[in-house]
């Protein structure tokens, strides 16, 4: 079926999947693409550090190999190879539903010894396990597809907007009095600055429209006293992550069975992002590339329980972007991963780059979450929604049943712990919901089309 693709929109058609474009044009656009997802690259190894209580060299060691193994995943993701990688302007990151896992997985073996990293040390058997177990199930990906008709994926970009945007206005609500002012003024300028950017821009300028709002927004938190650059106590320039730096992994059934679980969980954002990202560039989303799609998470998967990371998936932060700008050449974001692995080999420009306002990241975060929550509205208008019918039922129940879970992340705790994995992710427990609802649908479909006969 992909061999009969036809491929020259996709090779050289303007924008297209293959392109290369010019270097000048290609490096900007591959910055915006890291500074879009970099917050959420580092959240997920910052907040496990805090809750485990792990000492600041420890946590630092986790968000540097976090930036060079999600550089790395993002290179087998857009280059790949006949039998690797889906070939599509994928950035990965880490995914937020390894969270409560990871966590569970570590207190439980720290509880149960006293030997030092014990907890993490079992956390990583569990993810080396869970990235096999991944590359052996991906070809599966031929019989998931037929779970992801429009409607769903519709529902889920929808999804992923909607729960987004409350993480942009926390980074820009931050703070009270005269710095709350000043975070909305910084973020304003980056939200305004882009909106204009977008509606006038012409070529290069629409393309980057986000990326010189950022840099409008560093110029304001600078003159307002937010951005104060300082070289001193800096960590050093390079410092290497090597291999398994919290010692040898330890592999048990029960944390491996769990992972798996959320590996499987995470494979309903990477195929929803691939799906939609398949219909922007022409390269659409075929059994056979969804099967190189989840090999690849599999491997980078496998790759971050060796370097000290977490499961992998693809980031839908981005495929906003690439709706905003109009760019889909994969070249540009396997320059991104190019950028993020040279971030987590150098602790220098890490730390530079973290030290970046919240409100800059929250300002851009509500044109590109805002983008991303209208083109699924935009998808489902296309199926038309009127009340009653597939589309209004399907979106509107997921959508609720995330949106609860984003005002009261403890909204279903009464729920089995099994499930915890699940419903304390408003992406994950969305998709799913709409996933079933519309099996349900074509069910019923199915047993009434003899009766309509």
């Amino acid at each position: 079926m992909e061999q009969q693709t036809p491929q020259t929109h996709t090779m050289s058609g303007k924008n297209g999947v293959d392109e290369v474009l010019p270097l000048p044009r290609m490096v900007p656009l591959a910055v915006q693409h890291v500074m879009v997802m970099y917050m959420g690259a580092i959240t997920t190894p910052l907040v496990i550090g805090r809750v485990l209580a792990l000492p600041a060299a420890q946590t630092a060691t986790l968000i540097q190999a976090d930036l060079l193994t999600s550089g790395a995943a993002t290179l087998l993701q857009t280059i790949g190879t006949r039998w690797l990688g889906a070939r599509l302007p994928l950035m990965q990151g880490v995914s937020f539903a390894t969270v409560s896992c990871v966590i569970g997985i570590a207190s439980s073996a720290t509880l149960a010894t006293s030997h030092d990293n014990e907890g993490l040390r079992t956390v990583y058997g569990a993810v080396i396990v869970a990235g096999l177990a991944a590359m052996l199930a991906a070809p599966l990906g031929r019989h998931i597809m037929r779970f992801f008709p429009p409607v769903v994926v519709g529902t889920s970009l929808a999804i992923m907007g909607f729960s987004l945007l409350p993480v942009a206005i926390d980074q820009i609500a931050s703070g009270a009095g005269l710095h709350a002012g000043r975070n909305m003024l910084v973020a304003m300028s980056v939200f305004a600055s882009a909106i204009f950017l977008s509606i006038t821009g012409r070529g290069v300028f629409k393309n980057l429209a986000v990326i010189i709002g950022v840099g409008v927004g560093l110029v304001v938190a600078f003159a307002a006293g937010q951005l104060t650059p300082h070289l001193s106590g800096m960590p050093p320039l390079l410092a290497p992550v090597r291999p398994l730096p919290f010692g040898w992994p330890i592999f048990q059934l029960m944390p491996s069975l769990s992972m798996i679980v959320i590996v499987a969980i995470t494979w309903v954002e990477s195929i929803g992002d691939a799906v939609v990202v398949g219909e922007m560039t022409g390269r659409h989303a075929t059994p056979k590339l969804v099967s190189r799609l989840l090999r690849a998470d599999g491997l980078a998967t496998l790759l971050g329980g060796i370097m000290g990371s977490f499961p992998y998936t693809a980031f839908s932060e981005n495929v906003a972007l690439l709706s905003i700008t109009g760019v889909r050449s994969r070249w540009i974001v396997a320059m991104a991963g190019g950028i993020l692995c040279v971030l987590g080999l150098s602790p220098f420009l890490a730390t530079a780059v973290a030290a970046l306002p919240p409100a800059v990241a929250g300002g851009a975060g509500l044109m590109i979450f805002g983008t991303l929550m209208m083109v699924g509205i935009q998808m489902l208008a296309s199926l038309g929604l009127e009340p009653g019918n597939k589309p209004f039922i399907v979106a509107s129940v997921s959508i609720v049943l995330a949106m609860a879970i984003v005002m009261k992340p403890d909204f279903f705790m009464f729920m089995p712990d099994w499930t915890q994995p699940v419903l304390q992710s408003p992406v994950v427990a969305g998709c799913v919901s709409a996933i079933v609802l519309n099996i349900l649908f074509s069910f019923r479909e199915k047993k009434e089309a003899p009766l309509s006969a």
